[in-house]
């Protein structure tokens, strides 16, 4: 039998089992092709930073462009591409409109610059904290099911780490009571110590607090990097999305600093089911391009797990 014929015989035997009942009867790869997929591409917003910032694009144009472009129907966007509208009804309802009548899943939202949740201050860090409600609520209208925010604050790790996990487990509280995940990536800093962030993590121990995993956020500071195979072995444990961070591509296509099948084995060994957001940041190449190439390359991954 062809592949394609035996892909088609399987999943029609797996739908007529699954209506009689006796899924308990099928052959063993008949049941493994209902298994969810490894994981689906999403778009980072932050990719076109340079053509938001210049204002050649708009929050607004961003999904579609993600869509119509691309072929990419999962969007992440980032906080201050709303340009303060993230309390504003009908802008909200007007991004929500045009993504719904297209087809467009809202993934996340990343925030930055609402204060330092692990501010060792506790005004500070309550202030910091509730500046991030009203991006849970605007998540909660979109129909994003998580907000990224940031692990942040200045002192000692073992001060910063207890601030943390106080100031993250509020507003994960807040995000519970509305059914949105809150999710730190290691963004620099003490976030970007794998063992540490992993540490915070079970501190707050919620289900509803997770991580970002991010290739290429594991410079602790101008003297410390910390290993990115081992940071993501750190964090994907708590992983909610992963952040394919690319920067530059070799003549075969791949990531030139960024092993992507080692990364991916890693992702993939610890079970992790969900989404991967394309996340091009380089210069060598135009934004557009850079993330095709990106876009090309996870689905040459993807296709090693098929």
């Amino acid at each position: 039998m062809k592949t394609q014929d035996r892909r088609n015989f399987i999943k029609d035997m797996g739908m007529l089992a699954a209506a009689a009942g006796i899924t308990s009867l099928l052959p063993f790869d008949v049941m493994a092709s209902g298994k969810k997929e490894f994981f689906k591409i999403s778009l980072a917003e932050w990719s076109f930073h340079k053509a938001l910032f210049a204002g050649k694009m708009t929050n607004l144009e961003f999904p579609l462009k993600a869509k119509n472009d691309f072929g990419i129907n999962i969007v992440e966007y980032v906080s201050p591409f709303f340009n303060k509208k993230e309390t504003d009804a009908a802008y909200l309802k007007e991004l929500l409109t045009i993504t719904k009548n297209e087809g467009i899943q809202n993934h996340l939202i990343m925030i930055d610059g609402e204060g330092d949740l692990g501010d060792l201050d506790e005004k500070a860090r309550t202030k910091a904290v509730e500046n991030h409600y009203k991006w849970v609520d605007a998540a909660k209208i979109l129909g994003c099911l998580t907000i990224r925010v940031n692990a942040a604050g200045k002192g000692s790790e073992a001060d910063v780490k207890t601030a943390v996990i106080d100031g993250l487990g509020r507003l994960t509280d807040y995000g519970k009571k509305n059914k949105i995940n809150i999710i730190v990536e290691n963004h620099g800093g003490y976030s970007s110590d794998g063992k540490w962030l992993s540490d915070v993590m079970k501190g707050v121990n919620s289900t509803y607090c997770g991580t970002l995993p991010d290739f290429g956020n594991f410079r602790i500071n101008a003297e410390r990097q910390y290993d990115m195979y081992q940071g993501v072995q750190d964090l994907v444990p708590f992983a909610k999305g992963i952040s394919a961070k690319t920067f530059k591509f070799n003549d075969k296509g791949e990531e030139a600093d960024i092993d992507y099948t080692r990364m991916f084995k890693i992702i993939y060994d610890s079970g992790f089911k969900g989404i991967v957001g394309i996340e091009w940041e380089g210069d060598s190449l135009s934004e557009e391009e850079g993330i095709r190439k990106t876009k090309v390359l996870l689905e040459r991954v993807l296709a090693q797990y098929k």
